[in-house]
């Protein structure tokens, strides 16, 4: 299991430019099941995640072409659909959390998947009715496979419908689509996610030959069609590393840039960090951090201590939480961070108040910060990365401590961000991995 060892104190300078969207790679990579001519797209991140969904394609027969490192082309013209049925199968996708994006791709072009529950974050309950309660809409059927603890759907022939889906699930709303895109008939999808990956997502699919409307919004109407085509993508940066960066450039910058972040997708992001006092800087597409020898949070207009919560799109993504919640212990005043959708999330703080953070856990959803100021610096500790966000908010804390930590289990890290430690040590920073 690697470590980072991580030796605090040192300022961040320079440019560094965010790589592709996981989150929006995972749901465009699974939608080239869709077609049998090729689909191109580049700016995928080299990350754990993304490469293990795309050797999971390629044992099922994908034609996978690698042009570069973040450039790939798909074809999925002659898939092994045995292989769908197989242990190694379902036991590769109960390690991976993109996988629960195939199924509907697989139920809209071959009528047919099996799901097993998937891996990826322990951060609390998952639950993946809202995909299930899509599927049956359009006219799937379900099957428990007792000895195998899997699911298997099939539907010779999707039919659109009327739906209003129990949550805003981004996951549930894309696989919906993409089972609905060649479904007879119309399908309206109301309460559904509009994040922009989902936006792409669905952009992408138009371009081969899908017929969506009311993109951005939370009521889509496809009209499905026989058969699709490929294309050429390109993955949007990825909006929660954007905002890992800000957090890193506030707590030890002297003076950060982030290139190419496409400011118009980052939604209430940066004024989320404006709220905590942090400057960011708009410089065309481009985001500038200057050096904070401190920076003193808002409070509401009637007074009240500032309070950020997770909401669905165009609401905060809860998967930058972490990373303010760590951002907030050195800041000038307090405040309460609300996660609102993963009851596990929060408990990493433990390894911040062991640090040195004034932090109250009030309840799994909940926790007061108490900024510090840069009065007291967290101290080095050793940490253990419990996901992919916490990891980033701890390598964070880290490299503000004073003092060398060490982080185990960062292949948690790994899993969402590309060569991490080799682009922040081109800024200035000092870590190792062993």
């Amino acid at each position: 299991m690697d470590s980072f060892i991580i030796e605090g104190g040192h300022p961040l300078s320079g440019t560094i430019t965010p790589q592709g969207a996981k989150n929006e790679t995972l749901q465009v990579i699974c939608a080239a099941l869709l077609t049998s001519e090729p689909v191109r797209i580049d700016n995928i991140p080299d990350i754990l995640d993304v490469n293990n969904l795309i050797m999971l394609l390629t044992d099922m027969g994908v034609k996978v072409t690698k042009h570069s490192r973040n450039d790939y082309t798909f074809q999925a013209e002659d898939l092994n659909l045995d292989y769908l049925s197989s242990d190694d199968f379902v036991k590769k996708c109960a390690s991976l959390r993109g996988s629960v994006l195939m199924i509907g791709p697989l139920l809209g072009r071959y009528g047919k998947a099996v799901v097993a529950k998937p891996g990826g974050d322990k951060i609390g309950r998952r639950r993946l009715d809202t995909h299930f309660l899509g599927f049956g809409k359009l006219g799937a059927e379900f099957q428990h496979l007792e000895g195998r603890n899997v699911y298997e759907l099939r539907a010779e022939k999707l039919k659109g419908c009327y739906m209003l889906l129990d949550e805003a699930s981004v996951t549930g709303t894309a696989n919906v689509i993409m089972a609905a895109v060649m479904a007879e008939g119309e399908t309206t999808i109301y309460n559904a996610a509009c994040e922009p990956y989902l936006q792409q997502l669905c952009r992408m699919l138009n371009s081969m030959g899908a017929n969506i409307t009311g993109i951005g919004s939370n009521l889509l109407k496809i009209q499905g069609v026989k058969s699709l085509h490929g294309c050429h993508h390109r993955v949007l940066p990825d909006m929660i590393e954007v905002g890992s960066f800000i957090g890193m450039a506030a707590m030890v910058g002297n003076g950060v840039q982030i290139k190419d972040v496409s400011i118009n997708n980052l939604g209430i992001i940066p004024d989320v960090f404006r709220r905590l006092g942090i400057e960011v800087m708009e410089m065309g597409d481009d985001l500038f951090i200057p050096h904070h020898d401190s920076y003193t949070v808002d409070s509401f207009m009637d007074g009240t201590i500032m309070s950020i919560a997770d909401a669905p799109w165009p609401g905060l993504t809860p998967d930058l939480l972490s990373v303010l919640l760590v951002v907030a212990t050195q800041a000038n005043g307090s405040v309460l961070i609300h996660q609102k959708m993963f009851e596990s999330r929060l408990f990493f703080v433990d390894k911040l108040i062991d640090m040195g953070a004034q932090i109250i856990l009030c309840d799994p959803h909940r926790a007061v910060v108490i900024g510090q100021n840069h009065a007291r610096r967290l101290r080095a500790g050793r940490m253990t990365s419990p996901d992919i966000r916490a990891g980033i908010a701890l390598l964070i804390a880290a490299m503000s401590a004073d003092g060398t930590s060490r982080i185990d289990n960062i292949a948690q890290i790994d899993r969402g961000y590309q060569d991490i430690e080799h682009r922040l040590n081109a800024l200035g920073a000092k870590i190792t991995r062993q």
